[in-house]
């Protein structure tokens, strides 16, 4: 711990300073180290769905979205091991749902393509599974995609109206889980809050009705510059 109080610690050999209780994952981003992951969403309870965020602490594996920084932890993230481990999830995502990423509005603001992109995952190792999913489209201003859906439980986590949860967790592991739309708490949603639904998701399992592409492909978040790349000129 330095004179400010501040926690030390290293990622990749990178001195780096943390606050207490400030999770590995956030306090990279802090220190310009970008640690990737499709669940975190900073400010909010983490819940460790996705695990691409796994980083090596002191020579175990262990989720960065859900470990604190402890002063003089030493931190792997940008290694071979892991970056493998990165692109197999990453590869499992796609072939588990239904992704056709030039027909998806979300194509070119997608965190899961950004990645695929990042690691440059051009062709999936597994086989395509092509699994019967539904789009419920019953609500007003948002409809619900499960062929894209990744069980992230983002919009689980943040997406409430009248206090209660607009999503939720279906079934039992393996095939049979799935994330399901409330439809009438859905349809109390505005369109700003539809707007919100719509960002907080990192791939295009929820969408805004009557979006239509207003930002053209080519323009988008990670058309011109990897994901990451806000993070690491920090």
């Amino acid at each position: 711990m330095n004179k400010n109080g501040k926690l030390y610690f290293e990622i990749d050999g990178k001195p780096c300073y943390a606050d207490a209780g400030q999770s590995i994952i956030d306090a990279a981003k802090a220190n310009g180290v970008f640690i990737p992951s499709l669940c975190h969403v900073e400010g909010v309870k983490p819940a460790g769905s996705c695990r691409i965020c796994n980083v090596k602490v002191n020579g175990r594996v262990m989720t960065a979205c859900t470990t604190p920084v402890e002063d003089g932890m030493v931190v792997d993230n940008d290694i071979p091991e892991l970056i493998e481990l990165r692109k197999a999830i990453i590869d499992v995502l796609f072939v588990s749902g239904n992704h056709f990423c030039p027909s998806c509005e979300k194509s070119g603001n997608c965190e899961l393509q950004a990645l695929a992109y990042r690691y440059q995952i051009m062709v999936p190792r597994f086989p395509y599974e092509f699994p019967l999913k539904d789009v419920d489209a019953s609500a007003e201003h948002i409809f619900h995609d499960a062929n894209r859906c990744i069980l992230c439980k983002r919009c689980i986590r943040t997406i409430t109206k009248e206090g209660k949860h607009v999503f939720a967790y279906q079934g039992r592991g393996g095939e049979h889980l799935q994330i399901v739309m409330d439809k009438e708490l859905a349809s109390l949603l505005t369109e700003q809050e539809a707007q919100e639904a719509m960002e907080i998701c990192p791939v295009g399992a929820i969408l805004k009705k009557e979006q239509g592409f207003i930002v053209p492909i080519g323009e988008r978040k990670f058309d011109k510059v990897p994901i990451g790349s806000d993070i690491e000129k920090q």
